[in-house]
Order: structure tokens, then C-alpha cells, then sequence
């Protein structure tokens, strides 16, 4: 599975590592994901989604089932 987050979207960027003779390499920024299992009881099941730490303080703010619903309209969630 890649490295992108299933309810943001959010994934790696790249960008350089700068020395301090400004010499510049090529590096990735990967997203802060972590693996994690949630109960919706609409459904009345758990999934396991693999989410950006700033969607699960998403999450906690507006539930896991508007948090999914949002995803759904734009694209990110099956």
C-alpha cells in the first residue's frame, strides 16, 4: 500500500536537504500516517484505515462517520 492518507489525501512531497555550503540533494517528505481501527456503529463494524495524524485530530473533532462521508465526496475514500 502506499503512503497516502485515506480520508486527506495527504501524501509524500519532495523537496532538497540544504547544507551550509547550500549544496542541494533531493529528499522526500513523507505524510505522518499511522495504521489505525475504527468502530462506526452506523454499520456496525470496524475498519482499519491508514490515516494522517491531522486526521485523526479530524477524527476525534467531527466523528469517524462525517469524517468518512467527507472523504467519499471528494474522492479520497472508496
Amino acid at each position: 500500500m502506499s503512503r497516502v492518507c485515506e480520508l486527506t489525501g495527504k501524501k509524500a512531497m519532495v523537496g532538497n536537504n540544504v547544507s551550509h555550503a547550500l549544496n542541494r540533494t533531493k529528499r522526500k517528505f513523507n505524510a505522518n500516517l499511522v495504521k489505525k481501527r475504527f468502530y462506526i456503529p452506523e454499520e456496525d463494524n470496524w475498519v482499519t484505515l491508514k490515516v494522517s495524524t491531522s486526521a485523526l485530530k479530524t477524527i476525534n473533532k467531527i466523528g469517524i462517520s462525517a469524517a468518512i462521508k467527507e472523504a467519499r465526496s471528494k474522492g479520497f475514500y472508496k
